[in-house]
């Protein structure tokens, strides 16, 4: 890679004299995020360490591993060890970058939780020298950099650090970079997709480019810190709400007694309409949380938004009642669910709702539940103990009388009316039809 960068050239100061950086990037965060980002950053030859709170998760990587399940990611990780260009800790480092990418979950009430940003912003600011620069990729609300901005202001009173809207020269640059990905994808989507650059200050998107130009192949697109945080988060919420119009025609279709995969193939077939395709919900840690967010900022306001969210969180429990009506109409028989994950072919299981569904009947009808799940060796920590059980496909189909297709992972696409017949099937991702 080029030579440092001048951080003075940019943020418009004079030098100041400080030790040099431990590292050039600190990326705080392994997670389904933060460790594919580190370690491409490894391989385009910047000096990484990767911070995480998880001893374990310190100890995996350091020794070449990896603790999720992502294309590409292992043999990133490895090759990136082995050159030393990437290491992981639990201390935070000082760093001419700092990435904060951890989670951001939802509280109660569905309202957003930033605690582990802020958490990191706190972690960061005792190590920050002037000129470095401080990055927020985790999905967040709008005003999250100004928080982190706050936060190190706060807890460092001899920099200056960027406002927005401010004209002082500053010590340190702040900017707002959201990640947008897809699982399974992640690696070549870090490279190949475009970057939106929110800084605080016209100077701190500037310095942000530096590291991001370096290795996106995608045009990276200068903004202010807000505006980039409402591009992360409406993203997602249209996706959110094209997915509940699916989901809600699927149950108005249910109710009048039509086909809503022969509705929505055909009424595509209108050259400017695009339905997408129903499923027992929405999950993962984007789609599913984001909107509400948004929702969070103005809720007088996103009512379609708010709407969007209830009617896909709704079908889960839709879904959940079509299967235990299956499951009165053989009441003896076992239901075999097929997928538990949020999406195919990955191991990913936040926010899913066919774990949610498993959960639920497993609950009440535990022994009668066969989870098929081909992306886990394990019964989920939250159906232990349920009576339900882990099967592999040929067996869940040669014990269950009810097929439930949750899920539509490849390797249960090769399912045909032979494999199925005599059974009861309730397939959710319309796959048995493809």
């Amino acid at each position: 890679m080029n030579a440092p960068f001048d951080a003075t050239a940019v943020l418009g100061r004079k030098a100041l004299a400080h030790p040099a950086p431990d590292h050039q990037v600190a990326v705080i965060g392994l997670g389904y995020i933060g460790l594919p980002t580190a370690a491409l950053l490894a391989s385009y030859g910047w000096s990484v360490c990767g911070v995480d709170v998880s001893q374990r998760v310190v100890d995996t990587v350091n020794a070449g591993g990896v603790h999720i399940e992502e294309r590409d990611l292992d043999t990133l990780v490895q090759q990136a060890i082995a050159a030393q260009t990437l290491v992981a800790s639990c201390e935070v480092p000082t760093a001419s970058f700092y990435m904060i990418a951890v989670p951001t979950p939802l509280g109660t009430g569905n309202t957003p939780d930033i605690s582990f940003v802020e958490a990191a912003a706190r972690a960061i600011a005792p190590k920050i020298l002037p000129g470095a620069c401080v990055i927020v990729e985790s999905t967040s609300p709008v005003g999250t950099t100004e928080r982190v901005a706050a936060i190190i202001a706060e807890a460092r009173p001899d920099l200056v650090v960027p406002r927005d809207g401010g004209t002082e020269e500053a010590d340190i640059a702040l900017a707002y970079c959201p990640e947008r990905v897809l699982p399974g994808r992640i690696v070549n989507e870090l490279v190949h997709n475009d970057r939106v650059i929110g800084g605080v200050t016209p100077a701190c998107a500037e310095r942000a480019a530096v590291l991001y130009t370096s290795f996106v192949k995608g045009d990276c697109l200068y903004t202010t810190a807000r505006v980039a945080e409402t591009v992360k988060l409406v993203e997602n919420s249209f996706r959110d709400v094209n997915i509940a119009f699916a989901n809600e025609l699927s149950m108005i279709a249910d109710t009048i007694g039509v086909d809503v995969w022969d509705v929505i193939r055909l009424a595509n077939r209108h050259p400017r309409v695009n339905i997408l395709q129903p499923g027992p919900g929405v999950g993962g840690h984007c789609i599913a949380v984001d909107p509400w967010f948004l929702v969070a900022g103005a809720p007088q306001a996103a009512r379609l938004v708010r709407t969007a969210r209830e009617v896909n969180d709704h079908k889960a429990h839709y879904t959940e009642e079509r299967i235990r009506a299956l499951l009165s109409a053989a009441p003896e028989g076992k239901v075999a669910l097929l997928g538990l994950a949020f999406k195919p072919d990955i191991d990913d299981f936040r926010e899913s709702p066919a774990l949610e569904i498993a959960e639920a009947l497993a609950r009440t009808h535990g022994e009668r539940i066969l989870v098929v799940e081909p992306f886990t060796e394990d019964l989920p920590t939250a159906l232990a103990g349920t009576g339900a059980s882990l099967a592999t496909l040929d067996a869940g189909l040669r014990q269950a009388e009810i097929v439930v297709v949750l899920v539509d992972h490849t390797a249960f696409r090769h399912l045909s009316p032979q494999d199925l017949a005599g059974k009861l099937v309730f397939d959710t991702r319309g796959m048995l039809r493809r």
